[in-house]
């Protein structure tokens, strides 16, 4: 056994078993261990910014990671942004990056570069693998890692030698060494890594107090409590004490819809946040941080609560949220309180699809309309969706992801993820054109893997959201657009024809100019099997 097949047998054996890949050279060996070890699902992406980004959408879905496999630094670094998207997310990957054979690297071939300190900001643990004696262990570590709580992002160097050397050269198989290890971000032990960190008694009970102060109080989520029991037991803190119940706005993973606690998210926009954070005197996080700001503005506060507002952390990301929601509830004797959900399931009923001219509102309430039981929105619809949350919130039962890291372009990937974690779900993927340009060859895996996508444009023909940006940073002689600066902010000169680049890809694709078509070409997609993409213009 070489290296590489020992690396692919300690991925299934860590339950690590789909990789999305984009390999090269250095990885030859690692791809022909593939075929030599049944049980991994391979899938290939055109641009490892698909690869990363389908890794971060699998972990979302499946609470468990997948590995990547990207070719040396290069290869890495266009996989970056998505790592960073994914590292916000909390989403655990393992990634495999090969590397020039260690006798190689001396000569400063081409693709000669730092790797580790490439992977670094966008990994929570980096190591080279030196031998083939030391993959197995490492290949553990780095499960281990990805595996933590929340999850981390692991990458694992591994040079060409390591991969196509035996494993019985250079040492005794699974032995490793902390000296060899060419960097080590967080040296903490599996089981720190996974267990779950003690609440603070006192925190607890001063929460309680704030929450029985009723509607001056927030309840603000994030992370896994934004899930199923989690958000059952914030909807009875909400009922038993009358305080307000919110989620952050980014959030990997809300699950939402018809019978299930309302979770309304928080404004993107600053004005709007600090008018909804306004009548709050105190702040209970649970799995949450404190609001701030996207980006800082001129004359406009980066904390978005009032500055006398105390924000109460009662459990991180690292807690487990039901524990500390359990805690809370026994602490304001709520144990017998029932939670108030959105539109019950019973009472939901079929509405008529919207008619006429396209408009924000008007798309939310046709997606509203016809999202199936179970479904999985990725949005990145940005301008056009910011408001959706509202008016779908009484759609059919279904979990919501959005975008964590401000890095566009991680919709379409994110579902190609989403749909092989979730293979007997409908995924609906809400895409700006602008953003959906910086991947948009996952529509190519989509078609290929066979998945049940619906792409939905937004095809505005512009980067809209930085046109708001441009204004709202006070850019320009008082606020006037010039001609250079429209022209880096506009997506004409040509159009962008997404149907016409949907069927370079080989998926079906239709373009809508009004609420009925939109209707109409959503039903169709979403019952259909396989891919289909829908350009809506705007």
């Amino acid at each position: 056994m070489n290296g590489a097949q020992s690396l692919v047998h300690t991925l299934l054996q860590g339950r690590v078993d789909v990789c999305f890949a984009n390999p090269g050279t250095s990885e030859m060996h690692f791809v022909a261990a593939l075929d030599t070890l049944p049980g991994m699902r391979c899938v290939l992406g055109l641009f490892e910014g698909v690869v990363t980004g389908a890794a971060d959408g699998y972990y979302r879905m499946a609470d468990r990671p997948a590995a990547t496999l990207l070719h040396l630094g290069p290869g890495l670094a266009n996989g970056l942004a998505n790592l960073h998207n994914a590292k916000k997310a909390r989403s655990g990957i393992v990634n495999i990056v090969g590397d020039h054979a260690t006798t190689h690297l001396a000569l400063d071939a081409p693709l000669t570069s730092d790797i580790a300190g490439l992977a670094a900001p966008m990994s929570h643990w980096v190591r080279s693998s030196p031998s083939a004696a030391h993959i197995a262990a490492d290949g553990r570590e780095a499960i281990h890692q990805a595996n933590a709580r929340p999850g981390r992002i692991a990458t694992l160097i591994l040079p060409a030698d390591t991969a196509w050397s035996e494993v019985g050269q250079g040492g005794s198989p699974g032995s490793s060494s902390a000296t060899e290890s060419l960097q080590t971000n967080d040296a903490s032990s599996a089981s720190a890594l996974t267990a779950s960190p003690t609440l603070d008694t006192r925190t607890i009970g001063h929460a309680a107090q704030a929450l029985r102060r009723g509607g001056s109080t927030l309840l603000l989520l994030g992370g896994h409590a934004l899930r199923g029991e989690a958000a059952a037991l914030a909807g009875r803190l909400a009922a038993a004490t009358g305080c307000a119940l919110k989620s952050e706005f980014y959030s990997a993973r809300i699950e939402r819809g018809a019978g299930r606690v309302l979770l309304p998210r928080l404004p993107y926009a600053v004005e709007p946040s600090l008018a909804a954070l306004a009548p709050f005197d105190r702040i209970v996080l649970i799995g949450a941080k404190r609001p701030v700001a996207f980006f800082a503005y001129p004359g406009k506060p980066g904390v978005l609560s009032r500055p006398d507002c105390e924000c109460i952390t009662v459990s991180t990301p690292e807690h487990d949220p039901i524990e500390a929601l359990r805690a809370l509830l026994d602490a304001v004797g709520g144990d017998n309180v029932k939670a108030v959900s959105a539109m019950p399931v019973a009472e939901r009923a079929r509405v008529a699809l919207p008619s006429g001219a396209l408009d924000p509102l008007g798309i939310a309430r046709v997606v509203a309309a016809v999202l199936p039981d179970d479904a999985i929105v990725v949005d990145e619809a940005v301008t056009t969706g910011r408001n959706f949350d509202a008016t779908t919130a009484d759609a059919a039962p279904h979990d919501w992801l959005t975008g964590c890291g401000g890095s566009i372009g991680f919709a379409l990937p994110v579902a190609v993820g989403a749909a092989i974690a979730a293979p007997g779900r409908r995924v609906l993927a809400l895409e700006g054109d602008g953003s959906g340009m910086y991947t948009l060859q996952a529509l190519w895996t989509m078609v290929r893997e066979s998945l049940n996508i619906t792409v939905v444009i937004f095809a505005n023909r512009a980067y809209s959201i930085l046109r708001g940006e441009f204004a709202g940073v006070g850019a320009g002689t008082g606020g006037v657009m010039g001609q250079r600066a429209q022209d880096m902010l506009t997506l004409d000169r040509p159009d962008l024809d997404w149907v016409a680049l949907a069927k370079g890809m080989g998926m079906a694709g239709t373009r809508v100019s009004d609420l009925e078509g939109l209707g109409r070409a959503l039903q169709r997609g979403l019952a259909a099997d396989g891919p289909s993409l829908i350009e809506v213009v705007l």
